[in-house]
């Protein structure tokens, strides 16, 4: 089993950047597929960037492409989401999760793990 614990979020106005962090517990950190999802008041859960456990290989949303990249680090068991050009749009609760598995997934149901999100306010 593993935890996760998101930091880095907070507010921060339209163009700015924020870097994300997933801290993972446990020792097969390495095993682990891992995503980025978020969530806005009234809105379903939705993908935003997804890496294997090699971190040879990432996939992110249309939404975000050229603004965000997902990054990992094994050795310090953590993911990143760098978020750059930000838009009131972004605005949400972001969550990392966690799964076992040689590829990317990007749906919530393909997940075992999530941590307790971080929320992102982006102003106008």
């Amino acid at each position: 089993q593993v935890q996760l614990v998101e930091s880095g979020g907070g507010l921060v106005q339209a163009g700015g950047s924020l870097r994300l962090s997933c801290a993972a517990s446990g020792r097969t950190f390495s095993t682990y597929a891992m995503g980025w999802f978020r969530q806005a008041p009234g809105k379903e859960r939705e993908f935003v960037a997804a890496i294997t456990w090699s971190g040879d290989l990432t996939y992110r949303a249309d939404s975000v492409k050229g603004r965000f990249a997902i990054s990992r680090d094994n050795a310090k068991s953590t993911v990143y989401l760098q978020m750059n050009s930000l838009k009131p749009d972004d605005t949400a609760v972001y969550y990392c999760a966690a799964r076992r598995g040689t590829y990317y997934y990007i749906l919530p149901r393909d997940y075992d793990y999530w941590g307790q999100g971080t929320p992102v306010t982006v102003s106008s």
